[in-house]
């Protein structure tokens, strides 16, 4: 019985998406004025491809939503491509895209990743044939794994992540997120608690590598751009709000405003998750009388700037190396936390707020080693910052600590490429056979085919 309701479910989703369709491009063009779609490349998210497939290569395509997917994932996709494997790798962010196209591997092609429609889904499958499906952390698109399912192709959630919020919510529609759960193959989760939750939703197989954002490659930081920051900034003491949301900016301006009494010439560095929310981040900092430049606009802090506004992409690396200290966004705020490894590899003593549900793990252990500060407003934000501001040693050891947090957690890729070999290696021996039913013959110079 269960199954028939879980199938009804799953056509109604379906018919709403058809329904849906002839209203796709207003939705799409909406995104776009939101600065959320590649106008010149909508057509990929109706699954019409841009590029050719490379014939006579196994492909294997790769999902990843959005930046720290990516990044998490890329040294997986060079392993991949080392092994002679096509990967179509997609993203559902511009931001992502970008990254993406300026680093992935020869052999690894970007494409926007289709909407959740049938047509659009099989469309996409239909050019890139993929004969294994790779999906980043807590991507699920119910049409999407039905039509993998349809057409015989294996799906393996990796760096697989579910929040106690989306844990509880299909849980909520345990039919048909059963029947959805048991089409995944594989799931090599971040952790016990992720593996324990993806097995209650119906995944038979699961194991726990832990996460590949310990493993990742850090960014390129461009020196050319670290020094003119460096010499625009002088000597001046500098901190950095990295990738804030929305109410965070005021907090950070706020505390900029307590903070400038103690050290008159602070600059603040503010680099907003979303961009493109400049215009409503400046109006937010200037009602607290503050000054603020603008790096989108090719602008450096000059010395009367109290904020830089860092609303570039691709450039929270630079910042990293440049500020002694960071608070990580999305903690001051219910939105779960931002990552912390980033500003750990590369040197930047940790703050963050109470909401870091999203990396719980991580936090943990920085806490535990001593290497990041846990501030619930902004007053505790100003006495923290003051303090790693006046505390060179403070910051040194901070620093170094969270250092040694990461290596304790790294290995994650390893694992998961160990785990990936019994799906890989079928694959390969299947090509190889493949190239092998015609051979040319020697003796007569014809072309001779296998039986």
């Amino acid at each position: 019985m269960s199954d028939i309701v879980s199938k009804l479910m799953l056509d109604l989703y379906a018919t709403i998406g058809m329904a849906a369709l002839p209203f796709t491009g207003a939705f799409l063009n909406l995104r776009v004025r939101n600065g959320k779609e590649d106008k010149a490349r909508l057509s990929e998210r109706c699954g019409h491809a841009s590029i050719h497939r490379m014939e006579g290569r196994l492909t294997i395509w790769v999902h990843a939503a959005s930046l720290g997917e990516t990044r998490a994932v890329l040294p997986l996709v060079k392993r991949l491509v080392d092994m002679d494997f096509q990967v179509v790798f997609t993203t559902v962010t511009v931001t992502a895209a970008r990254i993406a196209s300026v680093e992935l591997p020869k052999g690894a092609f970007h494409q926007f990743v289709p909407l959740d429609f049938k047509p659009y889904v099989q469309r996409f499958l239909k050019h890139w044939r993929p004969s294994l499906a790779i999906f980043v952390e807590s991507e699920l698109w119910p049409t999407t794994m039905t039509e993998l399912r349809h057409n015989h192709i294996p799906q393996i959630q990796v760096n697989g992540r579910m929040s106690e919020r989306s844990f509880k919510r299909w849980k909520r529609f345990d039919i048909i997120s059963n029947a959805l759960f048991e089409n995944i193959s594989l799931c090599i989760a971040q952790t016990e608690q992720d593996a324990e939750r993806f097995k209650e939703l119906g995944v038979h197989s699961v194991m726990n590598s832990g996460n590949l954002k310990f493993d990742s490659e850090l960014p390129d930081v461009d020196v050319a751009s670290l020094a003119k920051l460096q010499n625009a900034i002088g000597n001046r003491p500098l901190w950095l709000a990295a990738s804030t949301h929305d109410r965070e900016e005021a907090i950070v301006a706020k505390a900029h405003r307590q903070l400038k009494k103690r050290f008159p010439d602070l600059l603040t560095l503010i680099a907003p998750r979303h961009p493109e929310r400049a215009d409503e981040i400046i109006k937010a900092v200037q009602t607290f009388g503050l000054s603020i430049s603008q790096r989108s606009k090719g602008q450096l802090p000059t010395s009367q700037d109290d904020i830089y506004l860092a609303d570039t992409i691709g450039e929270l690396g630079l910042f990293y190396s440049l500020a002694p200290c960071s608070l990580i966004g999305g903690s001051l705020v219910p939105h779960g936390g931002q990552n912390p490894i980033e500003p750990a590899r590369l040197g930047s003593a940790i703050i963050h707020g109470p909401n870091v549900n999203n990396f719980s793990q991580i936090f943990k252990v920085l806490e535990e080693n001593k290497a990041s500060i846990c501030v619930h407003n902004s007053e505790e934000l100003v006495r923290y910052i003051a303090n790693l501001l006046d505390n060179r040693d403070l910051t040194g050891d901070m620093t170094q600590a969270a250092k040694i947090s990461l290596k304790s957690l790294s290995g994650a890729l390893e694992k998961t490429h160990q785990a990936l070999l019994p799906y890989l290696n079928p694959l390969i021996v299947a090509g190889r056979l493949a190239d092998m039913e015609i051979l040319p013959d020697s003796s007569s110079g014809s072309r001779t085919e296998l039986r």
